[in-house]
């Protein structure tokens, strides 16, 4: 069963060039494509596609305003933001309205639709350049946490704090496990747990949770 894309770029030709990339591709299917945020939260509610590519700036709503939209809306959709800007101000704005991915429009075709596939899969994916970026973005925020934060906090065990740090540093659930000595699927129960008693969405909430609690200080 391919994976149903819906593509929503202020830009005909970037559309057309990610529609005909993905025609190419068995596993992937372009179901519709949106000039204009609000197009993208239509459509996205009329096709039910599963993976929505955004691009950031759009007019009418922009992506970010779109995104919150389809996630607060209860959409199965995930939604990966593409942008011409890898140092984009945007990119905590975009993940904190529950982006599940992060892209520049330069990135290899392949690990464009790599992403995608990994997006719809369940998992969370920005682009290296991307995360160095939101990393600064904390640098930039006071490291400790807000009053909810710290029950959130004591509602997870000591291992499960441990793993929520790592997390937060960007490892795998394989690195965690060499880590910390234990197996992969005990890592990735201890993860499946936190996204359970944090109300995480995937992976990049967890990161961006770690860091708020105060879990995770970014290095400067």
């Amino acid at each position: 069963m391919s994976v149903r894309v819906l593509l929503a770029d202020d830009q005909p030709l970037v559309r057309a060039g990610l529609r005909v990339l993905i025609a190419d591709t068995p596993d992937l299917q372009v179901v519709g494509e949106a000039g204009t945020g609000i197009q993208a939260v239509a459509l996205t509610r009329e096709l039910d596609p599963d993976v929505v590519v955004m691009d950031i700036r759009m007019p009418a709503m922009d992506g970010i305003a779109a995104t919150r939209m389809i996630v607060e809306g209860g959409a199965a959709a995930r939604v990966i933001m593409l942008t011409t800007f890898d140092d984009d101000d945007n990119v905590y704005g975009a993940l904190r309205a529950g982006a599940s991915g992060f892209l520049v429009k330069d990135m290899a075709l392949d690990d464009i639709l790599d992403a995608v596939r990994v997006v719809a899969a369940g998992d969370a994916l920005i682009a290296p350049s991307v995360t160095r970026r939101l990393i600064a973005e904390f640098a930039g925020r006071p490291v400790a946490a807000s009053p909810a934060r710290p029950l959130a906090v004591t509602g997870i065990t000591e291992r499960e704090r441990e793993v929520l740090t790592l997390v937060g540093q960007g490892l795998s659930n394989t690195e965690i496990a060499q880590r910390l000595t234990i197996s992969v699927a005990t890592a990735k129960t201890h993860v499946a747990r936190l996204f359970t008693k944090l109300d995480a969405r995937d992976r990049v909430h967890l990161v961006i949770m770690a860091y708020e609690m105060g879990l995770v200080a970014p290095s400067r």
